[in-house]
């Protein structure tokens, strides 16, 4: 979007290109409100300070127009949406407003509302991230902050000494300014890189505590700023001023001097003239690029401190290759720039902000990136280190598991960039296939090495996931979200009916899934193993008493063949043919017959503004991005299940209790984070169907299809489930649609569910292991 401003007729086309733009264009000032909330019309000088010289900023000051200054001939006053249809600065642009049982939408383009809307959709997932480039001018200035190149000098009223930044001096401060000084030792000693000496003297220094000082390059010219604007951002010019060009409702700029930057230039030899350059880029800079690499990795890695990644960076791709002359270190505070900012090569205030947890690079969020190595890493140690004489089986379990969750982040935002780019109908069946490809490939994969290695322990893990998945969905995932939403917004507001079919659904799905389990106990032989009586005998000698019995379970297969093939099998492959029936059902009746249960609306205004939306990712770059992920993710519960064993046979720790978390919730992540992002918003509708949607996909799409796969191939997958898995799995329907009836939401039902979910937990780390582990 190019830049706007008011323009007169008094105003050359000379001086318009040397205004300046605000950095807080993003916040209003006091005198640019009404008492009722609204915007009033900033004086028409405020907004010629504000224009921009770099074409890759853009200018967001776009004030509705006012009586006083009527569009006349030159003047071009741009527009602005009206109050109602603002965004909140606390949901940024996705608003969900529940108004007469209407839920709209509101978004940048048509990319998003789709995406919006698809996250209302039964079986479609729930995801939050963008998955179009968001207009920068737009965002708001905290995260403005966190793609800032540190390279502006600005009023600064806080404190310099915080923890974060003392966390730098004792991470990173302390041995940089070490190297730095032995450096600047090595150039003195050479005698010919003397000024280089001296440059890697004042750096030392620098980077012991940069906080509040800023290096600039002399001979960048003089910054003009307006004393009167405290957020006019002075760029050093390189043009020509016009004095008689200045506008007429504008004050005349007071021109603050800086010193640093009025010195032009010595002559000097090229760079790449001296013999001192090639000295220092043999001597002291690899030496040095190796230093700031180290500080930049380790400082990105942290994510929290990524202000250092970019400071380290910055030092080595530019200001170590400048002539040492043009190098000018400085305090900020000296130079009294009477609320203005002006540019330098690196200015830095803090070492650490929150809320990097935000930042995305190319619409991925920056620990999916940061845990993407990971994958590289198990796959390199679970495959080529066959003997464990690198890394041990838990190490490699714990690294193949750790991958899982960078890789369900990319299927999930490639599910999401196809389903918004295209129809409902390709988004239910790319939400269908894919959206359960995380568990179906760990689960398909653990039964095939169970199979083959006759471990029967692998298929009750794979049971344990099944229902740990579940439960984490019904009880965790809305809990987690009522307790967060609640401690923010009190009280939380869903759709009761919209909330109604998901948990028809549950119970139908848990139902149906369940139906064997208790058929086979209803109509099976109870077997057990090592009997006694009372008095110590063998129940084959002594069979009068009472008895003592362990290992206790229904005989299904060898010893019971006509109750397990002629019953309970047809019974499980009647229910798997039924519950994909009963989804389908449920796409039907609520994207086609019944939609308006949800009243999806998407604001007029919003999306006709803004055409052409540039998407991070493509249909087609989307779906190349699924298909390695599932590739990667089948190499990764490959190592996962392969090295899984020497966890099972901990002692202490219950096989039914590994499966129920670990295996079970770490795939489910993304999702409780989105969840999590959905109920700070006060959107707690969304982030209770997060849950919902997984449970139900679990039991109406995941276990009918293994219970498919293990009919083609049998790999031994019986669908009959121990009596633990069977109580807690219903208890908890049963007790989510009772804290869902009411259609409102608080932190104390939150914690109930949450604490449900614990002793639940509980339960199964105490519980004795499965019979064959």
């Amino acid at each position: 979007m190019p830049d706007r401003a008011t323009k007169s007729p008094h105003m050359s086309i000379d001086t318009e290109s040397r205004r300046r733009r605000s950095t807080t264009d993003g916040q209003d000032s006091p005198w640019d409100r009404d008492p009722q909330g609204g915007h009033l019309h900033r004086p028409l000088c405020d907004r010629l300070c504000v224009a921009s010289l770099h074409s890759e900023l853009r200018d967001a000051c776009t004030p509705s127009p006012s009586p006083s200054l009527l569009p006349g001939p030159g003047v071009y006053t741009p527009k602005r949406p009206s109050t109602h249809t603002q965004l909140s600065a606390h949901a940024s642009d996705d608003v969900w407003e529940d108004a007469t049982n209407k839920t709209t939408i509101r978004a940048e383009n048509e990319v998003e509302a789709n995406k919006l809307a698809n996250n209302y959709r039964f079986g479609f997932r729930k995801w939050k991230s963008h998955v179009t480039e968001r207009p920068f001018e737009d965002r708001s200035d905290v995260v403005k902050e966190l793609y800032s190149e540190l390279n502006i000098i600005k009023p600064h009223t806080g404190h310099l000494i915080t923890c974060g930044n003392v966390v730098y001096v004792l991470l990173f401060g302390w041995w940089v300014s070490l190297i730095y000084l032995l450096v600047s030792i090595l150039m003195f000693i050479t005698i010919i890189g003397v000024p280089y000496g001296k440059m890697c003297w004042k750096l030392s220094w620098y980077f012991l505590w940069p906080f509040g000082k800023s290096i600039q390059e002399l001979g960048g010219g003089v910054g003009r700023c307006c004393g009167r604007f405290p957020h006019c951002e002075a760029i050093p010019e390189d043009v020509e001023d016009n004095e008689d060009a200045s506008p007429i409702l504008l004050p005349s700029p007071t021109e603050e001097p800086i010193p640093d930057l009025l010195q032009g230039p010595l002559q000097h030899k090229p760079y790449w003239h001296r013999v001192s350059t090639y000295v220092w880029l043999l001597l002291g800079y690899p030496l040095l690029a190796v230093v700031h690499f180290l500080a930049c990795l380790l400082s990105w890695l942290l994510v929290f401190t990524i202000p250092v990644a970019k400071m380290n960076a910055r030092t080595l791709a530019s200001i170590l290759l400048m002539p040492p002359e043009n190098l000018s270190i400085s305090t900020c505070s000296r130079r009294k720039p009477q609320g203005c900012e002006t540019r330098a090569l690196l200015c830095c205030y803090h070492a650490v902000n929150w809320y990097y947890y935000k930042y995305t690079v190319d619409g991925i969020n920056v620990f999916a990136v940061n845990l993407l190595p990971l994958v590289i890493v198990s796959l390199v140690i679970g495959y080529v280190d066959k003997g464990n004489q690198f890394a041990s089986s838990e190490v490699k379990f714990a690294t193949a598991v750790g991958s899982i969750i960078p890789l369900s982040y990319y299927i999930g935002m490639g599910i999401a960039s196809i389903s918004a780019q295209s129809n409902f109908a390709v988004g239910a069946v790319v939400n269908a296939t894919f959206g359960s490809i995380t568990e179906m490939t760990f689960y398909i994969t653990a039964l095939l090495r169970g199979h083959r290695a006759g471990n029967a322990c692998l298929q009750e893990i794979v049971k344990s996931a099944l229902t740990g998945t579940l439960l984490g969905c019904i009880l965790f995932i809305p809990g987690i979200c009522m307790i967060i939403g609640g401690l923010r917004h009190r009280e939380q507001r869903f759709n009761s009916r919209s909330a109604g079919v998901s948990s028809a659904l549950l119970f139908i799905s848990v139902g149906g899934v369940f139906a064997p389990t208790l058929f086979s106990k209803a109509y099976g032989n109870l077997v057990c193993d090592n009997c006694t009586n009372s008095t110590g005998g063998n129940a084959t000698s002594n069979t009068s008493g009472p008895f003592v019995c362990r290992n206790c379970h229904y005989d299904l297969s060898e010893n019971n063949y006509t109750l397990f093939h002629s019953h309970i099998e047809p019974l499980v492959y009647t229910v798997s043919f039924l519950l994909p029936v009963a989804y389908i059902i449920g796409l039907i009746f609520t994207l086609k017959t019944h939609s308006h249960i949800y009243d999806i609306h998407v604001g007029e205004g919003q999306v006709a503004g803004h055409h052409g939306a540039v998407v991070h990712w493509s249909r087609w770059r989307a779906l190349a991005i699924l298909i390695i992920a599932t590739l990667l993710m089948s190499a990764c519960a490959d190592v996962t299940t392969e090295h899984i064993q020497p966890i099972l046979s901990q002692p202490n720790i219950s096989q039914y209790f590994i499966g129920v978390t670990v295996l079970a919730m770490v795939p489910e992540i993304p999702e409780i984070v989105n969840g999590i992002q959905f109920a700070l918003q006060n959107n707690i509708s969304l982030s209770l169907e997060v849950g919902s949607c997984i449970a139900v996909q679990v039991c109406m799409l995941q276990i009918p299809l293994l219970v498919l796969f293990n009919a083609f191939y049998d790999v031994g997958f019986v669908l009959i489930f121990c009596d633990l898995h069977l109580w807690a799995s219903i208890f908890s329907v049963v007790l989510v649609n009772y804290i869902f009836m009411d259609g409102k939401s608080d932190y104390f039902q939150g914690t109930a569910l949450v604490v449900v979910y614990l002793i639940l937990l509980a339960s199964y780390f105490f519980a004795p292991s499965p019979a064959g582990c």
